[in-house]
């Protein structure tokens, strides 16, 4: 048992040090609270992350299933690796309280929209972001503070109207446990 417990320890340590502790920040955003990072080992066969719809959002009367990222380390991985995602599925991130952040797409495989939103209103949309492959990766935000971010599939805010001014209602599910 000591064995295995040493070993378990060895891996995560292993791990741990493997993921790189916070996003690039090349934009001017030099205030932004940046999304730590985590970034699997290449050898393995990680295809992202799915995470329970635990939240809806309405967004021009179309509803949007979201996971919500719980934890930091969901929050690092949010849609790396994964090789699409549908049109009525998208990923919540939240801040409480309410910051400046910023994001890259290290890792991601698809292009993404980033709606960041404060009390439930757009404040601005980062269109069709592509993948980053290599560093250094620009990295996303608006320069105020958000409470929440939408990452959908690339072009899906454009398809559906959604400007900077525009009110998101996000509604978690009665069996989620809301943050």
């Amino acid at each position: 048992m000591q064995r295995y417990i040493i070993s378990l320890g060895i891996v995560l340590g292993i791990w741990v040090a493997g993921c790189s502790p916070w996003a690039s920040n090349s934009s001017s955003n030099n205030n932004a609270i940046a999304i730590p990072q985590a970034t699997p080992s290449p050898t393995s066969e990680f295809r992202g992350q799915m995470l329970p719809i635990s939240a809806t959002a309405t967004i021009a009367g179309k509803t949007i299933n979201l996971e919500v990222t719980r934890t930091p380390e969901q929050q690092a991985l949010g849609l790396m690796y994964r090789t699409s995602l549908p049109d009525d599925r998208g990923m919540l991130f939240e801040f409480n309280p309410p910051q400046q952040v910023s994001f890259w797409m290290k890792n991601v495989k698809i292009p993404l929209d980033m709606i960041f939103l404060r009390q439930g209103v757009v404040r601005a949309i980062a269109a069709n972001v592509p993948p980053c492959n290599a560093n250094p990766c620009p990295s996303y935000g608006p320069n105020t503070p958000i409470d929440q971010v939408i990452e959908l599939r690339g072009g899906r805010a454009s398809q559906l109207g959604l400007r900077v001014g525009d009110r998101i209602g996000v509604r978690f599910l009665p069996n989620s446990s809301q943050p």
